[in-house]
């Protein structure tokens, strides 16, 4: 068996395909160009000065109105829970709880207001925080290093602080440590990623918040709470958790006002809302909204006190509070002052001068900045360039015109009040719309990378299908088709690593992987031009598919017509968000269509029935057996289907749509019975699946030997089970009434899932080493002597009757050997030797299985016990189909059945409570096991991922069963054995079949069989992505790009990439059994 050579090419083909992603996602999700110019105090853009206007000592661009400010960021404080209505008299949990808020603005309406503090999305906590300090919009690819910040190099208003001589002070989140490293005058950091934990960051602020207020040993006080936002992490905003945190934030901030000086400006702001599951990271209105308060114990406002509380965008902090501190706006700036900040006390006049100062420099700076923007990047419409430059010049012409009226100490008329608001309204309207340039043209595509990943995606799937034809050869040629390209990729790639090295600072692994891949693939299709000799197939007697006529060759594709279709419109469906939007029905649909159409084409060639004979066959009962079973199975597969869709997560384009409860944990129920139940649910589905799985091996002889992977699977497997249920009971329970047991259950919280992972692990490592769970009774007749513990002849009567039952025996044997020399010998029975490939695989996925349900909550063991039960049913399926096809080639997996396998994948992705959105990710999987956070970003990355992609990860690993379940059900059944005897003489080879051990009849055929079936699973996983990396380059300007299709294309990509791996995996897993029964073989030899 060809076992390295096969592994070889299917990881070559992984690579090509991941070099296209590569590629693709250079030139589809760039980040914007981060200047590094900054601002500062020497750059000519103040106004000219007017009377009553002059710069104070530690002044900048203009006067400074507050010296002190603290800044509180209530992470995910949405405006629905600042905002106080007296009359609802049954508030919910996050409703009505910052009373103090509403108190100050109601007593005090000059010194306090609410606002709607819009976010710009995503609404991440990083990408947040770059907004609140750079003024600027981070792009949609900064998402995926919200958990692996990185400094701000981009100017930003904690920069121009310390380079004025400004103190800041922090405390809370540590993700500020990443961001803004050494740039705080005295700092707290506190651990943040642990979605768990309600209390560590916030207590840790309150013990340092007020004598570092009292100190006075700061101008700007930052404190970062993420109380809130873990808690609608863990309960959602609807439980009574969050009404308790939410209490204490209102007696911190009644606390924190008596400590404040009259001179400080205090700032109450969330950096994102959240949605009804708690969740955020997307653009929905409730991610979007959050709040954003400002008091101070000096007037700041007008007597005019609006009806509703005004909108502002989040970029709109940073330049008010760099001019009310005294310090430049930062260089990228592209929000709009807060103007009524500003306008002090006297007249209206008055007023309006003051805000168009901090307009005019607010507008200069903006367009400097584009001014700078455009020359480095080029992407922004030099028309609306054109035409933003002439409404800042024609507002500035009106503002000189203006401030020469007042010099001349002409008194305030109506008329030039006027004047002043609409040269307010002018500097408003230039700001608001050189924003939404940037919005529009922030996203610099680069098109010729998109479309060569394309054709790299693209000509890897051609490769796949052309290299599955080739692969039914008994001879694939793995020199001309592997050995030569990898040989040219590496050539080419080493040829422009060498270049970029000469000629740059560092070589561009994306484009020099891509080109290697792209000469690798022309080295592979360049034999294809020329003359292909004919080829011996698996089938052994048809010829290749090109040699034959066309109606054959139409004959030949008549059986992949199905698949192929129903996999061609989903990859169409693919092109409209409203299917992406609803894949989460789509693809059961999808699958249960297949399997419903498979059967009726069965039946409409008559393979239902036994095939028509003068006299009744004597299979005709096999035929109607196997018929009823592939209905009762087909009916199964519709139950499963059906109920998969309980276990729905909601993507907020839908409409009265309701997540499933199943998605929350046990803890958030508030009924004992209603929790216990479910609790006994959970515990039933993992006993379930381990008596299943127990009952399957021993059922086919697995489960008899002594070897270390048996006795794992006997004992090992409940040890799991009862750990697993151990750690839901405990996670179960409510936090308020662990009391004393706090330390114990935090002990158990640990201890638990590490105690699964280890023994997972030690399984995984038992099936690498000893992957053979076969039981030997041997038969052969022993020559040696017989073996007493006694010597000499027989002294006593314990002796003989120790010896006679020996002779005895030896005398039976030898008998029996007598009788039966000549048309007999004496073999080795090997129970489960005929399943051993499918044992060692079941027993892999099963562990699997307890590793990625322990990062699920409680309820998803349902999900999980629906998604085994399926793929049971659908093997069946494909193996009952098989048997009834009479002509198929059983080394030979069909495209249907490859087609299902990936269909089902994707439709319990759905089904495990996951959307391809982010706000939808399980980020708390995390912390199973670790409470306490991590050091580094790559397990909980692995974790998360697992979590996410969980069905991806089995579907892939078991997929190499596809090839050996209908080898598995070649058993005798009860028709056969009531034939004739005569007939049953005939038929006494068949009555012993081999099942698995054909495999090793013709190992080259296995090999090509596990090479061909792996292409055809990464052809169709291409397929889906190709389709996904169409649209999105399509569609790169439609409305709902960044919403839609491009995190169906980072959901795709991430899933083909983990697929892939563990389809490596389970693969090698078979080449490792396949070995071990060699050896197995070999230690059978007589001597």
């Amino acid at each position: 068996m060809q076992r390295w050579p096969v592994l070889l090419f299917l990881a070559w083909a992984c690579f090509l395909f991941f070099s296209g992603i590569g590629l693709f996602t250079s030139g589809f999700l760039l980040m914007r160009i981060e200047l590094t110019n900054r601002s500062s105090c020497s750059d000519p853009l103040a106004a000219p000065a007017w009377a009553g206007q002059g710069l104070a000592p530690g002044s900048c661009w203009m006067p400074r109105r507050v010296p002190k400010a603290v800044l509180l960021i209530i992470d995910a404080l949405a405006f629905e829970f600042a905002r106080f209505d007296p009359a609802k008299a049954r508030p919910r949990p996050y409703e009505n709880k910052l009373g103090f808020l509403h108190q100050l603005a109601g007593s005090q309406p000059r010194h306090a207001r609410l606002y709607r503090f819009r976010a710009d999305p995503p609404t991440t906590t990083m990408q947040r925080i770059k907004g609140l300090t750079t003024g600027s919009l981070p792009t949609f690819i900064d998402v995926g290093s919200n958990f692996a910040s990185y400094a701000i190099e981009e100017d930003n208003l904690l920069g121009q602080l310390v380079q004025n001589g400004r103190r800041v002070v922090f405390m809370g989140d540590d993700t500020w440590d990443g961001l803004f490293p050494q740039k705080f005058f005295r700092s707290y950091f506190f651990p943040s990623f642990n979605v768990k934990d309600l209390h560590t960051v916030d207590d840790g602020i309150l013990q340092h918040l007020y004598p570092t207020v009292d100190g006075g040993e700061w101008d700007l006080l930052i404190a970062h709470f993420l109380g809130v936002d873990h808690c609608g992490h863990k309960h959602g905003p609807d439980h009574p958790e969050m009404a308790k945190k939410l209490t204490q934030m209102n007696e911190m901030l009644r606390s924190l006002v008596d400590h404040l000086g009259n001179d400080t400006l205090l700032l109450v702001a969330g950096d994102h809302g959240m949605t009804e599951t708690g969740d955020h990271g997307g653009d929905s209105e409730k991610e979007v909204n959050a709040a954003l308060f400002v008091y101070s114990k000096t007037p700041l406002f007008g007597a005019h006190r609006p009806e509703e509380p005004e909108t502002i965008p989040q970029v709109n902090l940073v330049p008010t509070l760099a001019l009310l501190l005294g310090v430049p706006i930062p260089y990228s700036n592209i929000g709009e002052v807060m103007a009524e900040l500003f306008s002090g006390d006297g007249g209206d006049a008055s007023a309006a001068l003051r805000q168009l100062s901090a307009y005019r420099l607010n507008a200069r700076q903006v367009d400097r900045f584009l001014h700078s923007y455009s020359l480095a990047a080029q992407d922004l419409p030099a028309e609306r360039l054109r035409h933003l430059r002439e409404l800042f010049s024609a507002a500035l012409e009106e503002h000189d015109r203006l401030l020469a009226h007042v010099q001349e100490g002409l008194p305030a008329s109506p008329e030039l009040e006027a004047r002043l608001r609409r040269l307010v309204g002018r500097f408003q309207r230039y700001l608001w719309e050189a924003r939404a340039v940037c919005m529009e043209s922030w996203a610099r595509f680069h098109p010729l990378r998109m479309v060569a990943g394309c054709a790299l995606i693209a000509a890897s799937c051609l490769l796949c299908c052309v290299a599955s034809e080739l692969a039914a050869a008994l001879d694939f040629p793995y020199r001309s088709r592997l050995l030569y390209p990898l040989l040219w990729g590496l050539a080419v790639a080493a040829l422009l690593g060498l270049g970029q090295l000469l000629t740059r600072e560092g070589p561009d692994l994306v484009l020099v992987s891509a080109w290697a891949a792209a000469a690798s693939q022309l080295a592979f299709f360049w034999p294809s031009w020329g003359h292909r000799p004919q080829r011996a197939h698996l089938a052994g007697v048809q010829p290749p598919v090109a040699s034959a006529g066309l109606w054959r060759r139409l004959r030949a594709w008549q059986g992949p017509a199905l698949p192929m279709g129903l996999l061609f419109l989903r990859c169409c469906a693919m092109f409209s968000d409203s299917f992406v939007v609803a894949e989460a029905r789509v693809a059961p649909f999808l699958l249960a269509s297949l399997a419903t159409l498979l059967v009726g084409k069965l039946h409409w060639r008559g393979r239902l029935t036994a095939p028509e004979a003068p006299k009744q066959p004597p299979g005709a009962a096999f035929y109607q057996k196997e018929s009823w079973q592939l209905l009762g199975l087909l009916a199964v597969l519709l139950a499963c289907l059906r109920l998969s869709g309980l276990f729905h997560q909601c993507r907020e384009e839908i409409p009265r749509c309701q997540p499933s409860p199943c998605l929350a944990p046990l803890s958030s129920l508030q009924s004992t019975q209603a929790k216990n139940l479910f609790y006994l649910l959970c515990v039933a589905s993992l006993a379930g699946l381990v008596c299943a799985v127990q009952r399957w091996l021993r059922h086919y002889g697995n489960l008899n030997s002594a070897s270390p992977l048996v006795l794992f699977v006997r004992w090992a497997f409940p040890l799991l089970a009862v750990w697993i249920a151990c750690y839901w009971a405990v996670t179960s329970g409510a936090e308020d009434t662990l009391g004393k047991l706090q330390e114990l259950v935090q002990v158990a919280l640990v201890g638990f899932p590490r105690a699964v992972y280890g023994l997972a692990s030690l399984g995984l490592l038992l099936a690498l080493w000893t992957p053979v769970t076969v039981f030997v009774k041997d038969s052969r007749e022993s020559v040696g002597p017989i073996v007493t513990p006694y010597q000499g002849a027989p002294s006593s009567q314990a002796e003989l009757l120790h010896v006679i039952p020996q002779i005895y025996r030896r005398m039976q044997e030898s008998l029996k050997s007598q009788l039966d020399r000549g048309h007999r010998r004496a073999t080795v029975a090997a129970y489960g030797l005929g399943s051993v490939y499918s044992a060692a695989l079941v027993i892999v996925l099963t562990v699997l299985g307890f590793l990625l349900l322990i990062l699920h909550s409680e309820r998803m063991s349902l999900s999980f016990l629906l998604l085994f039960l399926e793929a049971f049913v659908l093997l069946r399926i494909h193996a009952c189909v098989v048997s009834l096809a009479r002509d198929a080639e059983p080394f030979v997996v069909p495209w249907y059945a490859v087609t299902a396998w990936v269909f089902a994948a994707t439709q319990f992705f759905y089904s495990t409570g996951h959307q391809p959105i982010f706000s939808a990710i399980h980020w708390n999987a995390a912390f199973v096991g670790f409470q306490q956070g991590h050091s580094t970003h790559l397990l909980p990355a692995v974790l998360v991922g697992a979590n996410t992609f969980a069905s991806h990860i089995l579907f892939a690993v078991g997929c190499p069963l596809l090839l050996l379940w209908p080898f598995v059900c070649e058993a005798p059944n009860s028709q056969r054995r009531k034939l004739k005897k005569e007939l049953r003489e005939e038929l006494q080879e068949e009555e012993e079949p081999m099942m698995e051990m054909r495999l090793r009849e013709s190992p080259e055929r296995f090999s090509a069989a596990l090479l061909q079936l792996g292409l055809k699973y990464l052809f169709v996983l291409g397929a889906q992505l190709l389709a996904c990396v169409w649209a999105a380059m399509i569609l790169r300007r439609h409305l709902m790009v960044w919403k839609v299709f491009a995190p169906k294309f980072l959901f795709e990509a991430l899933g083909f990439m983990v697929s892939s791996i563990c389809l490596l995996l389970g693969i090698f897993l078979v080449m490792r059994v396949d070995c071990a029964v060699s050896a197995w073989f070999e230690r059978l030899q007589p001597r």
